[in-house]
C-alpha cells in the first residue's frame, strides 16, 4: 500500500462511462479522465512549504480534480494518482 507524506493525497480513480448519454460505446482512448475519484490513502499534513496544513479529507470520501493534477502510479496492477491536498476541487456528498 502506498502511504502518503505531507500534505499528500493517494486517490483512485471512479470507473469511466463505457457509454455516452446518447447510448454509444465508448473506446478507452475516446473516454476522459475521471474527475471524480475516491481517497484511499491521507498524509498526515503537518508543516508544508512554512504553512500549517490540516487534512480536510479522508480515507473514503469521493473528491473531484483538475483535470490534469497529480502524478499517476501503477502499484501491484492498479493505477493511482498522488495529489496535493491542495489540488483537490471539491469532496462530493
Amino acid at each position: 500500500m502506498i502511504k502518503p507524506l505531507f500534505d499528500k493525497v493517494v486517490v483512485e480513480p471512479v470507473k469511466a462511462e463505457e457509454k455516452s448519454k446518447g447510448g454509444i460505446i465508448l473506446t478507452a482512448a475516446s473516454q476522459e479522465k475521471p474527475a471524480t475519484c475516491t481517497v484511499v490513502a491521507v498524509g498526515p499534513g503537518g508543516l508544508v512549504d512554512g504553512k500549517e496544513v490540516t487534512m480536510q479529507v479522508k480515507v473514503g470520501d469521493k473528491v473531484l480534480l483538475s483535470k490534469y493534477s497529480g502524478t499517476e502510479v501503477k502499484v501491484d496492477g492498479k493505477e493511482y494518482t498522488i495529489i496535493r491536498q491542495g489540488d483537490i476541487l471539491a469532496i462530493v456528498e
